[in-house]
């Protein structure tokens, strides 16, 4: 059982650190969903220790949101549950497109429907999924702390933000959590996020630990990925910087053996111990929960930190930000 915790500002049981991430159980992108598997996957979670479960209205366009509100009803549990808002799209179910939007009508109209879609009568993280610049900050940061204040909210985070965004919601409700794409590949968090995750007394949600299944240490050269994937849109996923990002996950792999962990355990312990993290464990199936145990109980030495530094400086010495992931500003 998970016993590793945190305290997010804001709620008052401690979180594991690792939490459920649902973008796949949405179906959006991976391959369309399967319920009643993914309402096993968030059973076995919750038996694994896991009791902070992170969705989005934008995974399945709602479905996600109601899976886990499925699952949820049907199994006595003490886990709280983080959403997003801020992404809207239009009616078409051919060629969707997506926007960003976080006016205050459609922040609360979001809160509303993920109140429904959750069966919960308070959201104990309301994040926003991607900064509005089209829509003052500070304008969807009051609307948000109304909602706070009405009870319908518990504590409040962002994702994706800019320090700089950042300062301009803090200035009218507190920041409880950040989500930054933070994983072995991906790390310009750690320059940026996480220090100011430390001077505000924030928790960082990181996203895409395993780097969308590079790091689960299952893919080799022949793996293809379907146009519909959205990792055949990442050059990390495409010959032949793909080959580099490969060998450097072999020399990873054998850095878990010697510790005598998986390499999914190698990773997301990596993310952990940079700091008040909270690594985000996506999964759709209960198998791929497995393992979730391994991340707790010890820590990366100095010297494996130093040759996790020195196997990226070899074979991927630039950072590619999942930036191909965000959604444009609306018309």
């Amino acid at each position: 059982m998970a016993t590793d915790t945190l305290m997010i500002p804001g709620l008052d049981t401690p979180v594991s650190r690792v939490a459920l991430g649902t973008w796949a159980i949405g179906g959006w992108m991976w391959g369309g969903p399967d319920d009643d598997n993914a309402v096993r996957t968030i059973h076995t979670a919750l038996d694994a220790g896991i009791n902070l479960i992170d969705t989005a209205p934008v995974y399945g366009f709602g479905h996600s949101e109601e899976v886990v509100g499925r699952a949820l009803a049907e199994k006595p549990h003490k886990a709280l549950v983080a959403t997003k808002l801020g992404i809207n799209w239009t009616a078409e179910e051919k060629d969707r497109k997506l926007f960003r939007d976080s006016r205050p009508a459609r922040i609360r109209q979001e809160v509303e429907d993920s109140l429904r879609r959750l069966r919960v009568e308070t959201i104990d993280l309301q994040q926003i999924h991607w900064p509005d610049t089209k829509t003052p900050i500070e304008e969807s940061a009051r609307e948000l702390q109304k909602l706070r204040e009405e009870g319908k909210i518990r504590a409040l985070g962002v994702s994706n933000f800019s320090t700089e965004q950042m300062d301009i919601f803090r200035e009218v409700a507190p920041i409880s959590t950040i989500q930054p794409p933070l994983n072995l590949f991906e790390r310009t968090a750690e320059k940026t996020v996480l220090p100011y995750a430390k001077k505000h007394d924030a928790v960082v949600l990181a996203y895409g630990p395993l780097c969308r299944g590079l790091l689960s240490g299952k893919m080799n050269a022949d793996t293809t990925f379907p146009e519909n994937d959205l990792r055949a849109q990442d050059p990390k996923f495409v010959k032949p910087l793909f080959l580099s990002y490969l060998a450097a996950v072999d020399e990873f792999k054998e850095m878990a053996a010697k510790r005598d962990k998986s390499l999914l355990a190698f990773a997301v312990r990596w993310a952990l111990d940079r700091g008040p993290v909270i690594g985000l464990w996506g999964a759709r199936k209960p198998e791929q929960v497995d393992g979730v145990n391994d991340v707790f109980g010890w820590s990366l030495t100095e010297e494996e930190k130093n040759k996790v530094d020195d196997i990226l400086a070899r074979h991927v010495p630039k950072t590619i930000d999942p930036t191909y992931m965000a959604p444009p500003e609306r018309d």
